[in-house]
């Protein structure tokens, strides 16, 4: 295991070794992994083009480490722990020994059909544990794979297969999600009506059963494929640089980013963040709620955990059913030891009352973590005092689909804790706030944007197929750091506490949706002249959406209309998109150079507007009365 942290005066001089000596500090954690050829340089780096390249020349694969290099000491423990969506049904378990021969079965499997290394494969699936196994079949022969949630609609799931070129989708037929039946085979098939051209095959795991168009030659199901291969299968020796996966994640304009991580760096912090925050021992419970869609999913259900020999749960359902008890419930039946769930959920579980938490025995509880977003101080205090008893240290963890790891949060119970503060960076992580004008902001108790200044092992390498982009979004604003796009409040003690995105980016249930990409779909409807969304403070999601709708000609049932804008957007993002709410104007406030005065919006959507500032220098300043006076709060 890796050397883990203590103390909070043991985090302190780890830190500085870690910043005194980054290169040297990251060495020593990597050379506790399996390596085919060992690394000729730590660190090759710059941020200007970016190139950033961590243990240079060395040679391995991150399935040797999330599982052969178990088999012999632990082969028998279980590895993954799935509990299905129906709460009565049995739990399966797959042992490291196990979950090793699935792997080498399905990598075969892919292998048979022409897939090899730097393929790309994209998985449209639910929370099975083929999904965490097909994963790990395309590390294990160097296919890059490409995750894209189960709830994405048919356009947003063409457009992430087109941008990555994939030979491949591996789907489900049917996804179980507490009383409903999601047809998921159905909507790959509209999607790859979309000329997705580079697709030659879709394997479909028969989940549920039922009605199933399978197209002929290209459609074929997982058991045919999988099951009768051999339970062995050589690992594709990998470049530390090579590519691992592609995850898609939105940005402030229209179009996904395709954001890339590499073998050797990820699997190095991974595991360390895994095993410090969390504090994980021998012998624990580890459940992380997410999705696999998601980059918490990848990092923090399937290769943290598997890197550290640990137990981990993958979960099928939702929070409320069968009821509002049910993550409670399966805490005390599992034993769960860790908890790592967003602040949606939490938020959402308070409303349903205390009498859903109170019923269990909640005593095998260690640590509780959040992701996602930053959480508020009511949840975390319910968090803290209902389900953790107030013995459990709540690691409030800060990261990014970009960062590959956790960057700020507690270390288990070995640091301080505030409500709604993330914390301290981890070791490694060197963050930094900067004012507008490019210039650090020194000291504590003071406000900025987030930066970070030195290079960590899990960084994105590029944005898939547009490494200018890559540039342009994360290391263009200030020179030589990577700018996060959020900002942040460093207080007296020196803790981060995140305030969230100074771009165009909104956070519903702790998943980034570029505004841009919402209004792009309403605008999709034929009597939509133009939209602008901005996010707004959400009871239960922690922002909501809300769209300003200018329409051409007279809307006869406002109502109506505003379903029919909604379904515009759930087919061409999914349902996570949904505006809450939609305002019909008559324009919007325009500065004269033609630019949407956001900032406004924003502030009527939130209902403040005591203090809109100077609107006279708008274009348009007369449009501002009548959008406060609409305004839906």
């Amino acid at each position: 295991m890796t050397q883990q942290i203590k103390s909070f005066d043991d985090y302190k001089a780890v830190y500085q070794k870690s910043v005194e000596d980054p290169e040297g500090f990251w060495a020593e954690q990597a050379s506790t992994f399996t390596w085919r050829k060992q690394w000729d340089k730590v660190l090759d780096w710059n941020f200007t083009e970016p190139n950033v390249n961590w243990f240079v020349g060395g040679k391995l694969n991150i399935t040797e480490n999330c599982l052969d290099r178990h088999l012999e000491t632990r082969g028998d423990q279980v590895a993954i722990l799935f509990e299905p969506n129906d709460a009565d049904a049995e739990n399966i378990t797959y042992t490291y020994k196990e979950l090793h021969a699935e792997v080498c079965k399905a990598a075969n499997a892919l292998k048979a059909n022409g897939i090899g290394k730097g393929d790309r494969v994209c998985f449209y699936m639910p929370m099975v544990p083929e999904l965490a196994i097909g994963v790990l079949a395309c590390a294990r022969i160097g296919a890059i794979h490409s995750v894209v949630f189960a709830g994405f609609s048919a356009q947003a799931l063409a457009d992430r297969i087109k941008d990555a070129t994939c030979k491949a989708v591996i789907c489900s037929d049917y996804n179980s999600r507490g009383t409903k039946n999601i047809p998921v085979k159905k909507v790959v098939d509209d999607a790859l009506s979309m000329d997705c051209d580079s697709i030659e095959m879709v394997l479909v795991h028969k989940n549920t059963g039922g009605e199933l168009n399978m197209v002929s030659g290209r459609d074929k199901w997982w058991h045919d494929e999988v099951d009768g291969q051999s339970t062995a299968c050589e690992a594709e020796e990998m470049d530390s640089e090579d590519m691992l996966f592609i995850l898609y994640t939105s940005g402030s304009t229209g179009k996904p980013k395709g954001v890339v991580h590499t073998c050797g760096g990820y699997m190095v912090y991974t595991k360390y963040s895994f095993e410090n925050v969390f504090q994980y021992q021998e012998g624990d419970i580890y459940w992380c709620t997410a999705d696999i869609g998601w980059i918490t999913g990848h990092s923090y259900i399937v290769y943290g955990p598997l890197l550290a020999g640990a137990t981990t749960v993958m979960f099928e359902g939702v929070p409320t059913y069968p009821d509002a008890g049910r993550f409670w419930q399966t805490c005390e039946k599992l034993k769960v030891n860790q908890f790592y769930t967003a602040p949606t959920a939490i938020r959402a579980l308070m409303a349903q009352g205390d009498q859903h938490v109170t019923k269990y025995d909640l005593s095998s509880l260690k640590v509780l973590g959040s992701v996602g977003e930053p959480i508020n101080e009511e949840a975390w205090e319910w968090y803290h005092e209902l389900v953790g008893k107030k013995n459990c240290p709540i690691v409030d963890t800060w990261w990014q689909t970009e960062t590959g790891g956790i960057m700020i949060g507690g270390l288990g119970e070995h640091s301080p804790m505030k409500p709604a503060h993330a914390g301290y960076p981890l070791p490694g992580i060197q963050p930094c706030l900067m004012d507008a004008d490019g210039k650090e902001l020194e000291g504590n108790d003071i406000e900025g944007l987030l930066c970070v200044k030195y290079p960590w092992p899990s960084m994105l390498r590029t944005t898939y197929g547009d490494h200018e982009r890559c540039r342009q979004t994360y290391f263009s604003a200030f020179e030589n750091l990577y700018f996060t796009g959020d900002g942040a409040r460093r207080d007296k003690d020196g803790m981060y506490r995140i305030i969230g995105r100074v771009d165009d980016v909104i956070n519903v249930s702790g998943h980034r949706m570029g505004t841009a990409e919402v209004e792009n779909a309403i605008n999709e409807h034929e009597l939509v002249v133009e939209s602008a969304v901005v996010g707004y403070p959400h009871d239960i999601k922690g922002q909501g959406i809300y769209a300003y709708v200018i329409v051409s000609g007279d809307i006869e049932d406002e109502d109506a209309f505003r379903k029919e804008l909604i379904q515009v957007v759930v087919k061409e993002i999914g349902p996570i998109a949904k505006p809450d709410k939609i305002q019909i104007v008559s324009g919007l406030p325009k500065t004269r150079s033609g630019k949407i005065m956001r900032r406004i919006l924003r502030k009527v959507a939130s209902g403040d507007t005591s203090n809109l500032g100077d609107t006279s220098t708008l274009l348009n300043p007369e449009v501002v009365d009548e959008i406060k006076d609409t305004a839906l709060v």
